[in-house]
């Protein structure tokens, strides 16, 4: 049912393969004894995760190989990190910090480029500052170097704050000796909700786990809208062995979304 159309070079996302939650459970005791096979099998493992996540920066960064490669280094930290007694799901303990080690390499590589007109009309306006500064001791007020350069204030306004040193989303802002504070920690972001990205991801999760034939009935039922009666006669099968499927695959889904 999940579509997964993020495109990376080299790789055929068809056919990354997917670990039920009893296969991650063992790796993981194994990886954390040191088993670095067992490592490299979680990270293959949890690719589909990274794509997920890659959804939603299809339209805000040009080259999709380069995000999937700085996802993967989220997903790596995230398995390192990752500890079995959390009672949390490993998807939703990873989704964050793949999701930061995207958002900061884009901020990263993404300056904010000022035009010539604007960095001219700023350099001048220090000029004028710096001359009024010497000849009356005190700086002058921006009606008066707009006047001096024939703009309006608001652009003198932009061009000086263009001057200033933007402060990173990353940058610290508290810490006690432990856990560090984070100016993007104090922000909401309202274009992502990490929540409901991380019930979207448990949902597709839950959906490759299910066998072929409920993940089949319930493609026809509720993505192309067939009835059951449809779907029996396609499957060769009756009509109340469908419902049964179908009533068993909702609840394995709703068993694991809980």
């Amino acid at each position: 049912m999940s579509k997964y159309k993020v495109e990376i070079s080299g790789i055929n996302t068809n056919d990354i393969v997917v670990l039920s939650n009893e296969e991650m459970h063992e790796l993981f005791k194994k990886a954390k004894e040191g088993d670095k096979f067992a490592r490299d099998l979680l990270v293959s493992g949890n690719l589909k995760l990274v794509l997920s996540i890659l959804r939603q920066f299809t339209n805000k960064a040009d080259n999709m190989d380069d995000l999937f490669q700085i996802g993967c280094v989220g997903l790596l930290k995230a398995i390192d990190n990752f500890d079995l007694n959390h009672e949390v799901k490993f998807s939703t303990y990873a989704v964050p910090m793949i999701l930061g080690e995207i958002r900061r390499y884009i901020r990263d590589n993404n300056q904010v480029r000022i035009s010539r007109s604007v960095k001219d009309i700023a350099y001048k306006s220090l000029k004028i500052k710096e001359s009024y500064l010497l000849d009356h001791g005190k700086e002058p007020e921006l009606d008066y170097i707009a006047s001096k350069l024939n703009v309006p204030i608001t652009e003198v306004i932009t061009a000086l704050e263009s001057l200033k040193e933007p402060i990173s989303m990353y940058e610290p802002i508290y810490n006690d000796g432990g856990d560090t504070i984070y100016l993007a920690d104090q922000i909401e972001d309202k274009r992502t909700d990490n929540s409901e990205l991380s019930s979207r991801i448990a949902l597709d999760e839950a959906i490759n786990n299910l066998d072929q034939r409920e993940k089949q009935i319930l493609d026809n039922r509720y993505i192309i809208g067939k009835t059951q009666m449809e779907i029996a006669s396609e499957l060769n099968i009756s009509q109340a062995q469908v419902s049964r499927l179908e009533k068993r695959a909702i609840k394995q889904l709703k068993k694991v979304l809980k």
